[in-house]
């Protein structure tokens, strides 16, 4: 019998999977990028099942939000058009299918390792209180870092795009 959670389960994953096989078929780089923010937001659904408010939080607000904008507004700034195939890209398809294939085996054995090796029982709760006084306390200063060098990545694209003006 399907529950109404494995029912949402099953609906976000879908999602999630749909979104990033549009990732990668779009031509389109701002395409591209809306598809990754899709999979962003049904990962945060599918964090919200587990009980991860937290972490379904912060999914959407850095990751679909700062980093996506900051993405595409990067993409804007180099005016990068729709992408054209090319000899390399077709021969990518022979060579990059196969290899998905197998790594998507070697991934398939290490998570069925790892599971068959977890012990089952209940966990201990922390809440978001918690986190975040650990996260701004404790990791204040890989927090900070992270921005700094998303400031950099924005400055690097100007650099990058008024570079492209001045030709």
């Amino acid at each position: 019998m399907i529950t109404p959670q494995i029912a949402m389960f099953i609906l976000l994953a879908a999602i999630a999977v749909a979104g990033a096989v549009s990732l990668i078929l779009q031509r389109h780089p701002i395409h591209s990028a809306l598809s990754l923010i899709v999979v962003m937001v049904a990962l945060s659904g599918l964090y919200l099942l587990q009980g991860a408010e937290f972490v379904a939080a912060v999914q959407i607000i850095v990751y679909a939000g700062a980093i996506m904008v900051l993405f595409i507004f990067v993409i804007m700034l180099l005016n990068a058009g729709e992408e054209d195939p090319s000899n390399a890209s077709r021969l990518a398809r022979f060579v990059g299918v196969p290899l998905a294939a197998a790594f998507l085996v070697e991934v398939a054995f290490w998570i069925g390792r790892a599971t068959s090796q977890m012990a089952p029982g209940p966990r201990e709760a922390v809440s978001t209180r918690d986190l975040s006084s650990l996260l701004f306390h404790e990791y204040v200063f890989p927090f900070e870092l992270t921005s700094f060098l998303i400031l950099i990545a924005l400055l690097g694209a100007l650099v990058l795009a008024r570079r492209e003006d001045a030709n």
